[in-house]
């Protein structure tokens, strides 16, 4: 994964779609934009696009050429700018590590995020994997050599440390019971990863929901999602879901917004933490 300017990020296109809209709304041009910062239009086109960082003066400076007065909209594109900096400036293990592949602006997202939520509908979400249930993984998937799945461990275990520490991840994972049941590996690779899954969520800041089968059909999505929150006041969320052979991100406040809906539906269907947990050990004591 690049690691200097010269990327388009998420954050950065979000920041850029926003500037865009004011552009648009204060019937503006580029080269008009371009002229207050002393720039080219080249340049305030890459901006909206994401790909370059951006200079906390010249956000200041659009904005009041755009007639933006809400100061509190202000201070959100320069937090989302500031945030937006230290991603790119981050120097993390995954940039050393090929088998993240596209996994790379991802990863470096949830080390900066403070709560995630996550839907999964067939697999246990990575965070709460063990080493064996991330290995029967790899075996079963693209990685058929040893080397390739041991690192692909490493990463799973590097990333679950965003789970402990003096300020964990606040984490909040729907399963669908078909991925408790799902046999991964061994039954004993399966109960000790049902087992795992019942200790993790014995800890305040992880929060475990089963969706059963006798809820009926979800109205969730056919496939996993995250959705990923920062600290940083008017930061909005960002939703990440993958498919064959490609990665979505919600990069809008209109695609998170049903994100946040699809993940509050079958939230709201599923059973309490308390009976999840008593479901989880119920099929882990069953096999």
């Amino acid at each position: 994964m690049p690691t200097d300017n010269r990327v388009s990020t998420v954050l950065a296109r979000r920041l850029g779609g926003e500037l865009l809209r004011l552009r648009d709304a204060a019937g503006l041009t580029q080269p008009q934009a371009a002229q207050v910062l002393s720039a080219t239009a080249a340049k305030v086109a890459k901006m909206e696009r994401g790909w370059v960082p951006f200079r906390d003066p010249d956000i200041v400076a659009l904005c009041k050429l755009y007639g933006v007065t809400d100061e509190a909209m202000v201070r959100s594109l320069l937090s989302l700018a500031k945030l937006d900096r230290e991603r790119r400036k981050a120097k993390g293990w995954w940039q050393h590590m090929p088998i993240v592949g596209g996994l790379g602006e991802y990863i470096a997202m949830e080390e900066v995020a403070t709560r995630i939520r996550t839907w999964h509908p067939a697999l246990v979400p990575g965070l709460l994997q063990t080493p064996e249930y991330v290995r029967a993984l790899g075996v079963t998937s693209n990685w058929s050599h040893p080397d390739e799945i041991e690192a692909l461990v490493t990463s799973r275990i590097k990333r679950q440390a965003r789970l402990w520490g003096d300020s964990p991840l606040e984490f909040h994972a729907v399963l669908w019971e078909a991925a408790l049941r799902h046999q991964v590996g061994s039954v004993e690779v399966m109960r000790a990863q049902l087992d795992h899954l019942v200790q993790m969520a014995k800890l305040p800041h992880v929060h475990v929901q089963v969706l059963p089968f006798r809820a009926g059909r979800h109205h969730g999505v056919d496939g996993s999602f995250n959705i990923v929150s920062f600290a940083e006041p008017g930061a909005l969320d960002v939703g990440y879901a993958e498919t064959i052979g490609s990665t979505l991100w919600a990069e809008g406040a209109e695609a998170n917004e049903a994100y946040g809906r699809a993940f509050a539906r079958v939230s709201r269907l599923s059973l309490a933490p308390h009976d999840s947990v008593s479901l989880i050990d119920a099929i882990s004591k069953g096999m």
